[in-house]
């Protein structure tokens, strides 16, 4: 079929290879402007826009895509369909009715569980034990529309946002596949969504990533595993950032991720504000939360490398006593 793609991030260029590895026909690739990244400023090319240079498509990189040049514009590439995986940008109606096929849109979801953005991320801070991928013909709604196919994807031991991005990523590539291919044969089902069943998240920024200590140890474990790649679990340490990349909830049985504690351990201790760490070991931090105590074994200061609790430890002294997640006005 004749394909407009539509994306911008690393997760949707593992879709748009596995399209052209099927045989079809990419006309056009839309994402979103090159951005200024790092100190110098220097435009960079999204992800998407990479790819489909590499295999000689041609680029589009509208600033909104409901402005009539737009739509016309693509009007002109006269698609089959419309595939669209994480473009970040909601297409009018006008878009939506332009292919005689749809648009088909790619959902690290399984839909209604986890509209909008941000789906992966939230099913590992939620403790979800299952997530998938679904594929639906698009409407004006978010993520409303009738889903098409479905393909489930447990949660790994020790599971962090960066590798279910991976994982669904795959499971969506080929699942784009999949339905592409019933469409074309005209086996593909389209079921309406249970809008009463349907739950929504929201968008990660930068200040979601600052823990709350008092939240219960296991909570946290979980939201640093969701905040990692980006945009990390953080608290702060004498006034300066400190993020957290791996941590265990002290006193929970050893599943190969961490080490064995006991029940009195899980604990804390009685009266010490969360924040407070409670004990500094060789290779171990153990810091108090508002139920149990967090083991934080991976750490990065503001201004320094990404290193075990151990190598931090040689470089800064930590005592019992001291209280994490206070911000200190810098001098």
């Amino acid at each position: 079929m004749r394909i407009i793609f539509m994306g911008t991030p690393d997760f949707s260029v593992g879709t748009l290879e596995m399209l052209i590895q099927a045989g079809h026909e990419i006309v056009l690739a839309v994402t979103q402007p090159d951005k200024p990244k790092g100190r110098s400023k220097a435009l960079q090319h999204p992800p998407v826009k990479e790819a489909a240079l590499a295999h000689g498509i041609e680029v589009y990189q509208p600033r909104r895509v409901r402005e009539p040049e737009c739509i016309e514009y693509l009007r002109g590439y006269k698609p089959d369909i419309i595939v669209v995986v994480a473009f970040g940008q909601i297409l009018p109606k006008e878009i939506l009715e332009l292919p005689p096929k749809g648009c088909i849109n790619v959902h690290a979801s399984l839909l209604p569980k986890y509209r909008g953005a941000a789906p992966i991320q939230w099913a590992v801070i939620n403790g979800e034990p299952v997530t998938g991928v679904t594929t639906m013909r698009m409407d004006e709604g978010l993520d409303t529309g009738d889903m098409i196919l479905k393909t489930e994807v447990p949660l790994k031991e020790g599971e962090t946002g960066g590798t279910l991005f991976g994982r669904l990523a795959e499971a969506g590539a080929e699942l784009c596949v999949k339905t592409l291919d019933a469409i074309a044969q005209g086996t593909a089902v389209y079921t309406p969504q249970d809008h009463d069943a349907a739950t929504h998240t929201t968008i990660i920024k930068k200040q979601l990533g600052e823990m709350d200590w008092a939240k219960p140890a296991v909570e946290l474990e979980r939201f640093i595993r969701g905040m990692d790649p980006w945009p990390s679990a953080y608290t702060y340490l004498d006034g300066k950032t400190l993020k957290i990349w791996k941590a265990r909830v002290q006193g929970l049985p050893d599943t190969g991720q961490g080490v064995t504690g006991t029940a009195q351990e899980n604990q804390g201790v009685a009266g010490c504000r969360p924040g407070t760490i409670l004990a500094v070991a060789r290779d171990a931090i153990s810091v108090q939360t508002g139920q149990g105590a967090l083991i934080l074994e991976e750490l990065q200061l503001e201004g320094k490398k990404r290193m075990s609790a151990e190598a931090f430890l040689r470089g800064f002294a930590l005592a019992p006593g001291k209280e994490l997640g206070k911000k200190f006005k810098k001098v």
